[in-house]
């Protein structure tokens, strides 16, 4: 099975590597960061880099398409290469996802009108903009097209995969090798079980990804 996961200046690093850390753990599937050329690409925090070892034209057909989401999704919506990839892609992938706010990349390619999908929740209103059905849900499956929510939904969307793709044990196989065993110290994870006023201070943390850039 080979993963195609798409980088682009100010992707979110969770995105991208949450997914590939569950999915190259499996034997017999490759997982391949892609960009318009091979190179190193920059996150939206400007500190971490991860090598694009392949260009789209280099990666025609994956079976899987991971997208992630970042502080300038909304700059590369405009960004025809990606954009044109991910819907000739789409086309010979088993599966076509995004975490995050990689959901309006999807939307952009044009792959989410009538379907429905996620997003980070800060956003999920605005994803009806692309012609999805917003869903208030961690991962969304819909055919083709499977969207994850926030950031850390990434893993969660990952194991889910593999399980469809091989079977229950296989994935929890590898969420006990990674040792994902979420005990959060606090019950925020989510604008519902937040602390009041939460929402406005973590969308300022938010708002400040990606502006010493």
């Amino acid at each position: 099975m080979h993963v195609a996961i798409p980088l682009y200046s100010g992707f979110t690093a969770l995105d991208a590597v949450g997914p590939y850390t569950v999915l190259a753990f499996v034997p017999d599937w490759t997982v391949t960061f892609v960009a318009n050329e091979p190179g190193p690409v920059t996150d939206d925090q400007g500190t971490l880099t991860l090598a694009a070892t392949a260009s789209y034209t280099d990666t025609p057909s994956p079976d899987v398409i991971v997208v992630p989401g970042g502080a300038s999704t909304f700059t590369a919506m405009t960004d025809r290469a990606l954009t044109g990839w991910l819907a000739s892609a789409h086309e010979h992938a088993r599966w076509t996802t995004s975490v995050c706010t990689g959901s309006f990349l999807l939307g952009a390619a044009g792959l989410l009108t009538g379907r429905r999908a996620t997003t980070h929740w800060a956003l999920l209103e605005k994803l009806a903009e692309t012609g999805a059905e917003p869903v208030r849900e961690r991962v969304v499956h819909d055919g083709q097209i499977v969207t994850a929510a926030g950031v850390s939904a990434g893993i969660d969307m990952a194991l889910t995969l593999l399980a469809q793709a091989t079977d229950d044990a296989t994935a929890q196989a590898v969420q006990l090798a990674i040792e994902y065993d979420p005990q959060p110290p606090f019950e925020s994870g989510s604008p519902q079980a937040a602390p009041a006023g939460l929402a406005a201070q973590a969308m300022s943390l938010i708002s400040a990804v990606g502006r010493s850039r």
